[in-house]
């Protein structure tokens, strides 16, 4: 190894030979087999020589940044060891291992393998991108902010019980989407051999869901057309775009502009971004097109609502100031709603201008209802006339109610029917 020296170590002299440390490596010895190595590149560590087995040992304590006493502490620790009849180094090593593999059955190390794992073919279509998406950002914000350093084998059924039950004080809903793909990541560890049994098992959904059936009238549809008026591009447009053609957020979120026909105002849906997995033809009414014709094409974006490569997010933020702004320009709230309300409310208000029902599911692109089972599959009819006839009458209606002030707004949708 080097020159060895005989001096006692001291603070003093280990901060002297690191600033100045010898043309070879050097052992300076403490007693009792500690001793400090120093090499001529500066690097320092505390080592103890012992014998274990009638073989001499060398067990590295750690670098002389641990200070001199805590190296002193830990040699002496290691000497009981040894004088047990244990090696201080195997101890070492089966600690790291352990913590290595800690590490690796951690909740957020299991979630990041679970969420990249292939998904078994028979739960292929239960894993599509917006449910895949949505259960990851559960577990992201939900389980492994929560949890993600605790080991997945130390979470009890009471641990899930308590989480559970925390989140649905503040929103029932997501706590039973969150118990679904918690339970469904238990499951999948389960067969990893990971733990052997779910932590989920036994844990009861804090409550039955109910389809939501919010419908917002006239009166409020208006004050939401106005006050989308004063959030900008390009949540502004798309509020509006969905009251005009009842489509999905998503949908209206991730329009492109190869998708649209503005001088035979259609717009076309691909397969492969429609809930249902089929192309739909949406008509376009006047107002509809006279708002795509206001939007700037940035060149070489693909998106209608975004000048990057990929669609708008951060609705959440949107309907807070959208909220913000109804009550500022009504001198009141309205009562509590989600974007997707609005696509049932143009279904509602379709339905109240004389729409029937079959034309109503065919703009909203159901498989549903009037065309589900064998009536689908028979009834190739696409109602493209009739669902511009609709639209443009909706449309008609919508510019009615925000044209008229505020006071005079009335359900003029009855009256037209």
């Amino acid at each position: 190894m080097g020159e060895r020296q005989t001096k006692r170590l001291t603070v003093k002299f280990i901060e002297s030979v690191q600033k100045n440390p010898p043309a070879k490596p050097t052992e300076y010895p403490d007693g009792d087999g500690l001793f400090l190595t120093v090499r001529p590149t500066g690097s320092t560590s505390f080592n103890l020589r012992f014998r274990h087995e009638g073989r001499p040992r060398n067990y590295t304590i750690g670098p002389a940044a641990l200070g001199l006493a805590k190296a002193r502490e830990l040699a002496r620790e290691a000497l009981v060891q040894i004088a047990r009849g244990k090696d201080p180094g195997a101890i070492k090593k089966e600690r790291k291992a352990a913590a290595e593999a800690a590490k690796r059955d951690t909740v957020a190390a299991v979630v990041e393998a679970y969420l990249t794992a292939p998904k078994p073919k028979a739960k292929a279509k239960q894993w599509k991108p917006a449910w895949a998406k949505e259960a990851e950002r559960l577990l992201r914000v939900e389980i492994v902010a929560k949890w993600g350093n605790r080991r997945l084998i130390d979470i009890t059924d009471d641990d899930t019980k308590r989480l559970i039950q925390a989140i649905a004080k503040r929103a029932p809903t997501t706590a039973n989407r969150v118990l679904a793909v918690w339970s469904g990541l238990c499951n999948w560890a389960i067969k990893e051999k990971l733990i052997a049994a779910s932590p989920a098992h036994g844990v009861d959904k804090p409550g039955a869901e109910k389809s939501r059936d919010r419908v917002l009238d006239d009166r409020e549809l208006a004050a939401v057309w106005q006050a989308s008026k004063h959030l900008g591009w390009p949540f502004g447009p798309m509020v509006r775009l969905l009251m005009l053609t009842g489509q999905r957020r998503g949908e209206i979120a991730g329009m492109r502009w190869q998708e649209l026909d503005l001088d035979n105002a259609t717009w076309r849906i691909p397969a492969e971004r429609s809930k249902n997995h089929l192309t739909h033809q949406v008509p376009l009414s006047p107002q509809a097109v006279k708002i795509l014709r206001t939007i700037d094409h940035f060149a070489g974006a693909d998106f209608v609502f975004s000048s990057g490569a990929a669609a708008p997010s951060g609705f959440s933020r949107a309907k807070a100031r959208l909220d913000q702004k109804i009550v500022e320009l009504r001198g009141a709230e309205i009562e509590s709603f989600v974007i997707h309300d609005i696509r049932r409310s143009v279904a509602s208000g379709l339905g109240r201008l004389g729409t029937p029902l079959e034309v109503t599911e065919k703009i909203l692109n159901h498989t549903s209802g009037s065309f589900a089972g064998v009536v689908g599959v028979y009834q190739r009819h696409e109602y493209a006339d009739e669902m511009r006839t609709a639209l443009d009458k909706w449309a008609a209606h919508v510019e009615a109610l925000v044209s008229a002030p505020a006071s005079n707004v009335v359900e003029l949708a009855t009256a037209r029917a």
